[in-house]
């Protein structure tokens, strides 16, 4: 299947070719069939991947249109006893005939109630099941996204996702479930009643659906662009919110509260201008509608009059028609209602099919190892871009060779890739060409978990989460003891402020490490990687926040208390990384130099030049 895509794509990229060249209209018949073709498999793709998550549902979503079309039927019987009541009960004056008809209508309305619930508690029970498996399938295959997957979707989109369209698939799927059914069944039934009871009478109604489906479609074509186009405002909103939540210190600090209201207004406004111009289209339904009930009604019971005048037609039947008249009209108005909402569920469907069927680009072979030997780093001949068709790699021909228990300094200018070099060794990228090794292993061949346990990195960005610093710390081993605790928050000098907290190391974090210090929160983050033991420790810029004096008792701790294990620290400050073992100078994406802070002070001019312009207090290493 994925390969005919790939020739659907081919083909429409041909097609595109053929336009420009003005050749197209050789081929204008085949092009269209040929595109709705393939934009019709793309659909049928998507609903399949959405189906599948029916799953143990499937009961309820069967049971649903069994009972909305016997309610359906029941109801339709109604206005035929009620027709029957007027001519053989009222008009014949016979009360036993009207008590028992009366009788049966009210049991036959009291089935169709029951019916009418057992469908909406069905229909509920299916959708809202849907709903919770597609976002679970989302949030576990989002699980398995490396870094490169991610980097596709926006936090902001995929939250949208999970929220708001997966709402629009669950509301779209119950609509479908009941009124889909019921409509057209509701539509077809009363037809066939009113062609039964009266065939001149029942051509006006043929002739209202006609003229009204004609509208209907016009109006949802020129409505689904809007809706169509209305999820994406949603995702810059939600990344307005977000982002000014999680940064509403520095928002208060900047005296910026103004400019974010702007900026929120803005993207909510976008959202209310899509919304009012699809409402608009779709308020023409009701009055649409309206007009032809009322013009039905008047038009029966005119030619109705003229009938039972002249003999040809029952006050009952008379009654019937008009019953199924209402019947018929209100069954257009809910598959007007139902085309609408299938309109919005489709751009939600589609953008719910993407994060489903994205493909994680880092897995683990057939054969994973593991176990990772020893701590030792190879680097041979890697280029890396972000992006596979970018012109200029972010990493450029790479050649290092790390031995067990070194500690590593990485320096280098802002957009120097030094980041983007550290983030292979654990494989949250992949290497574009050559190759990076982990204890003589090539990191793709290692089980990404074994891997990432091995390789513990602490990102320049520190997060923590919601519950108690204990909490926190046993992300690194959940079988952590209180004790191996303590003993990583002492390496990393966290236990200085801990030991001062009312409630020590069962203080309450809150999200995002709001009430911790930038300083406080990065020691966490260090201790937490330290509870794993890893074979290789990253601290990619991870003591920025710290005073030097503390950021000297942590590189001490490091090389007494952990000398085996492996460790790499990118910093901007020479003196964060002098007493390092061995330096790597990145600059532009390639090493510029590797060696001792001796050996690169007399070798390498860029080192040397920052080093004296920090230790003059004059600069830093992008000046």
């Amino acid at each position: 299947m994925e390969n005919h895509i790939l020739d659907g794509k081919l083909c429409i990229y041909c097609i595109k070719v053929l336009k420009e060249y003005k050749l197209i209209d050789l081929y204008s018949f085949f092009v269209l069939e040929f595109y709705n073709g393939y934009k019709e498999m793309e659909e049928c793709i998507m609903l399949k991947t959405l189906a599948a998550h029916i799953k143990e549902f499937k009961k309820d979503s069967i049971l649903t249109p069994v009972f909305m079309i016997l309610e359906v039927i029941l109801e339709t019987i109604i206005p035929l006893m009620m027709a029957s009541i007027i001519d053989d009960g009222v008009e014949a004056g016979n009360m036993q005939h009207i008590y028992v008809m009366g009788s049966l209508m009210v049991i036959t309305a009291f089935v169709s109630l029951w019916a009418g619930v057992m469908g909406g508690k069905y229909g509920s029970r299916a959708s809202t099941g849907f709903a919770r498996n597609l976002r679970k399938a989302m949030y576990e295959n989002i699980q398995t996204f490396s870094f490169s997957n991610i980097d596709k979707f926006s936090t902001s989109g995929l939250v949208t996702r999970l929220t708001t369209d997966v709402t629009n698939v669950q509301n779209a799927y119950q609509m479908i479930l009941r009124m889909c059914m019921r409509a057209p069944a509701s539509l077809i039934c009363a037809m066939a009643m009113s062609f039964y009871v009266n065939a001149k009478v029942a051509f006006v109604y043929l002739a209202a659906v006609f003229i009204l489906g004609i509208i209907l479609f016009i109006l949802i074509k020129f409505t689904m662009k809007y809706f169509q186009q209305v999820f994406k405002k949603y995702d810059a909103l939600n990344e307005s919110v977000q982002e000014n939540v999680s940064a509403i210190r520095v928002v208060k600090a900047y005296s910026r509260e103004e400019f974010e209201k702007s900026k929120f207004m803005t993207a909510s406004g976008n959202i209310y201008n899509m919304f009012v111009k699809a409402e608009k289209m779709i308020a023409l339904n009701s009055p649409v509608m309206q007009l032809a009930v009322y013009s039905c009604i008047l038009l029966i019971s005119w030619l109705g009059a003229k009938m039972i005048v002249g003999g040809s037609m029952t006050t009952g039947e008379l009654s019937q028609l008009l019953t199924y008249c209402m019947n018929i009209l209100m069954s257009l108005m809910m598959l007007s209602m139902i085309f609408v909402m299938i309109t919005m569920s489709m751009a939600s469907a589609e953008r719910i099919a993407e994060v489903l069927e994205e493909k994680a680009d880092i897995t683990n072979p057939a054969e994973p190892v593991m176990h990772v030997p020893d701590g030792s780093i190879r680097f041979e001949h890697v280029s890396f871009s972000y992006k596979s068709d970018a012109e200029t790699p972010v990493l450029k021909d790479i050649n290092l060779d790390i031995k067990q228990g070194e500690m590593i300094g990485v320096i280098g200018g802002t957009g120097s890739a030094k980041s983007s070099l550290v983030n292979l060794i654990s494989r949250l990228y992949d290497v574009s060409e050559g190759s990076v090794s982990v204890g003589g292993i090539n990191v793709k061949d290692y089980n990404i978990e074994t891997l990432r346990n091995e390789v513990s990195v602490v990102l320049q960005k520190n997060v923590l989460f919601s519950g108690t610093i204990l909490e926190n710390l046993r992300w690194g081993d959940a079988d952590a003891t209180d004790e191996e605790c303590i003993h990583a928050c002492q390496l990393a000098c966290a236990d200085e402020f801990i030991d001062k907290m009312p409630d020590g190391y069962n203080t309450y974090i809150e999200q995002g490490g709001t009430n911790v210090s930038g300083g406080q929160k990065q020691r966490l983050c260090i201790a937490r990687a330290l509870i794993k033991k890893p074979k290789v420790l990253i601290l990619d810029d991870s003591t920025s926040a710290v005073d030097t004096a503390t950021d000297s008792k942590i590189r001490k701790a490091f090389a007494e208390e952990i000398p085996d294990t492996t460790k790499i620290i990118i910093a901007q400050r020479i003196s964060s990384i002098k007493d390092c073992d061995r330096i790597i100078v990145m600059e532009d994406g390639a090493v510029d130099g590797f060696g001792t802070h001796e050996e690169l002070l007399a070798s390498n001019e860029i080192y040397s030049d920052v080093y004296e312009s920090q230790m003059s207090g004059s600069g830093d290493f992008d000046e």
